[in-house]
């Protein structure tokens, strides 16, 4: 399997697991009554798995940003140090005035 197809499976496992630690942290704290609507409904098992779903699929996206930008190079050489400082003398500038 590719590598980078991999990377893909793996952060999305990811983004779903975050997504489940979430619901149930909402769930838990019971955030607007929503463990009641959740609990207290026989259909609040599909609120609860699109909300699983929903969020899985943005932390899945976020976890997948995150890898693919650590991924990157860096193609500058080290920074600072080595160029002079751009330094602008201050001098006085006279000024004729006529009256």
């Amino acid at each position: 399997m590719p590598k980078l197809i991999k990377l893909y499976i793996v952060n999305v496992a990811y983004g779903f697991a975050l997504s489940v630690v979430f619901l149930g942290l909402l769930l838990w704290q019971d955030v607007a009554g929503l463990r009641h609507l959740i609990l207290g409904s026989d259909m609040g098992w599909v609120a609860a798995f699109m909300m699983i779903v929903m969020n899985g699929v943005v932390f899945a996206g976020v976890q997948f940003a995150i890898a693919v930008m650590r991924m990157a190079e860096d193609t500058e050489g080290p920074k600072g140090g080595t160029r002079a400082p751009n330094v602008s003398r201050l001098e006085p500038v006279r000024i004729s005035t006529k009256d």
